[in-house]
């Protein structure tokens, strides 16, 4: 109703000034045939008059009211460091378009005010775009340079506003099933990517082999999905402890500093990570909890798809990938069968149901 209202106002704002303009000119260039002494000049200039108040009435919120909308709406939607790096490249641009544009004004007219102004919007719009565009470069340029301040390392984690802090390790971001955890909530506060894990992935990435080509770019990949979803903060830091050469390390001590844990799905990391009283969350061992739990004597429906290691063994596996070793399936392959739990075995690589068909 607001809006309506406002956009009325404008309309009929819009429409009297146009009026008085007309109004003006009419005075100005003295027309005989609008002159108000004779019923016909009357009814003209009210024509003419009405005319240009129609004209204002409707043009003039295309020229005020959409272009406002439309630039606050696009406003809002930028991020701060894009904000900031535009309005200073705009600054710039107009600063150097100005002392460019001073000695064109003495050229002959029109060239003496169109150039100078030419000049001042293409540099400024020029500077703008390009100082959105490198934003991160420049940062780093001016934060290598002293004029503005590294971030801090030692800070405390703002667990009370933001939820806990985590550090991503790279064999995280390779796995992807991080995407569907954070989807489900059960992930939630900031994922820290420090920058030497991001470099690890652009080096796996750029590998000659295939198979860590792929591998590097799906993590690449999952970075840049995470970015997006509003159910969790992704902060790419620039931390770095420089008198630690392994990428396993600098996050245990990262994440020692800040009390804060690390996601990882890498076995090695997780026991390092767990010696230094470090929080680890290890998405194969989440995967593991999840998955069912049998007991002697359940029923499961089946398919056994190849032979066991042992003579008239047969293997099947579940959704979750959970295999199990069908008793006497070997001459079963390729069949729908309901076997029966016999024994559950938990292993280093995961866990393995032993079961015999169904009598």
């Amino acid at each position: 109703m607001n809006d309506v209202r406002i956009n009325t106002v404008v309309r009929l704002f819009g429409g009297g000034v146009v009026a008085l303009i007309a109004i003006a000119i009419t005075t100005a260039a003295g027309v005989p045939n609008l002159d108000a002494s004779s019923l016909g000049g009357a009814v003209l200039l009210a024509g003419w008059i009405g005319a240009w108040f129609v004209i204002g009435f409707s043009i003039l919120p295309y020229v005020t009211l959409v272009p406002a909308h439309w630039l606050i709406r696009h406003v809002t939607e930028l991020s701060t460091d894009e904000f900031v790096s535009g309005v200073v490249g705009l600054v710039l641009g107009l600063v150097i378009g100005i002392l460019l544009g001073l000695p064109l004004t003495n050229l002959p007219d029109p060239y003496n005010w169109l150039l100078p102004v030419g000049t001042v919007l293409v540099t400024g719009l020029g500077m703008m775009g390009l100082t959105v565009a490198k934003r991160a470069d420049l940062a780093d340029s001016l934060r290598s340079a002293g004029l503005i301040r590294p971030p801090t390392v030692d800070r405390p984690p703002a667990q009370a506003e933001t939820g806990p802090t985590t550090y991503v390790d790279t064999s995280v971001l390779i796995d992807g099933r991080i995407t569907d955890v954070v989807a489900s909530g059960f992930i939630f506060g900031t994922l820290v990517v420090p920058r030497f894990v991001v470099g690890e992935l652009q080096h796996i990435a750029d590998n000659r082999d295939q198979t860590r080509r792929v591998r590097g770019r799906r993590g690449l990949e999952v970075l840049a999905v995470l970015q997006k979803d509003h159910r969790v903060a992704v902060e790419l830091s620039d931390e770095d402890p420089k008198e630690i050469d392994a990428v396993d390390a600098k996050l245990v001590e990262l994440a020692r500093r800040r009390g804060a844990g690390i996601l990882t799905n890498d076995y090695n990391l997780n026991r390092v990570a767990q010696l230094d009283d470090v929080r680890v969350l290890n998405l194969n061992q989440l995967a593991n909890a999840l998955k069912p739990a049998f007991l002697p004597g359940d029923q499961i429906q089946v398919k056994v798809i190849q032979q066991g290691r042992e003579p008239g063994q047969g293997l099947a596996y579940l959704d979750d990938g959970t295999m199990i070793v069908v008793e006497g399936g070997g001459e079963l392959l390729d069949k729908e069968i309901e076997v029966t739990v016999v024994r559950v075995l938990q292993t280093v690589a995961g866990r393995m149901v032993f079961a015999q068909p169904k009598s």
